[in-house]
């Protein structure tokens, strides 16, 4: 089993879903984890959830669209752990349903400032200090939507290769240091913001089934299912990984 005793690592948008999953893991895995969102009721749930069962977790307001909130979070958790930050997952996103003539400037905008500045502002607080301890893993959350396109999704398409490109820049940036950089591209996972999506549908149990059989296994992802993948990029045993997109998709992209 894959360990992160000993490790401390933040997790932005852990108050649900695929994030709310990767702080689990990681707390299951030995590590202290910094559960960053903005929803505070959210966020304290997970982190009491993981203290009930024994684990480490501290929760952070924070809007990783906003700059001076990423920076007040870093120096809250870097003052805690004495300046150490083994990893590190940008997790937090946002997405819109929309083609180039239906998504507005405003529409780019509110995508961009969370999945694109908002990865920018939290790996600027974060960094500096791994790169001071020549040691660390930058896992950041793109999408399938990142290494295809993806219909109706213009705007969180873009947002998303933009995801992978950064990845791969700072990879190659910062590989003398000794930091890692990876990036984690899911299909369609079953989150609590998909079900949410599904009930506003006629036919709930149809939609399901269409988004579901866009994968070859004809089955939306399970969060833990990322999770996973999150532990291997943040542990040890990937200390030969950078610059990866890992594409985990139950075979949507196998034939594109």
């Amino acid at each position: 089993m894959f360990s992160l005793a000993g490790k401390a690592a933040v997790v932005t948008g852990g108050g649900s879903g695929i994030g709310e999953a990767i702080c689990n893991c990681f707390a299951d895995a030995g590590a202290v984890v910094y559960l960053l969102d903005c929803d505070v009721a959210a966020g304290g749930r997970v982190a009491g959830g993981i203290a009930a069962r024994g684990g480490r977790a501290v929760f952070v307001e924070c809007d990783v669209a906003l700059d001076a909130s990423c920076a007040a979070a870093a120096r809250r958790v870097l003052g805690e752990t004495a300046g150490r930050c083994d990893v590190l997952v940008n997790n937090a996103g946002i997405g819109h349903v929309g083609t180039v003539l239906t998504t507005t400037p405003e529409d780019l905008d509110r995508l961009y400032a969370v999945n694109v500045k908002g990865i920018l502002h939290m790996t600027r607080a974060f960094l500096p200090a791994m790169v001071g301890r020549r040691f660390g893993s930058v896992v950041n959350m793109a999408s399938i939507g990142g290494i295809v396109a993806v219909r109706d999704r213009f705007a969180y398409t873009a947002t998303k290769f933009a995801v992978v490109g950064m990845t791969k820049a700072a990879a190659l940036d910062h590989a003398d240091s000794k930091v890692r950089f990876n990036c984690i591209c899911p299909g369609r996972v079953e989150t609590p913001f998909v079900q949410a999506r599904l009930k506003e549908y006629p036919d709930p149990k149809k939609a399901y089934e269409e988004m579901a059989f866009t994968q070859a296994l004809k089955r939306m992802g399970r969060p833990e299912e990322i999770a996973a993948a999150a532990l291997y990029l943040a542990t040890d045993e990937s200390q030969f990984v950078t610059g990866s997109a890992l594409v985990i998709d139950g075979g949507w992209s196998a034939g594109k």
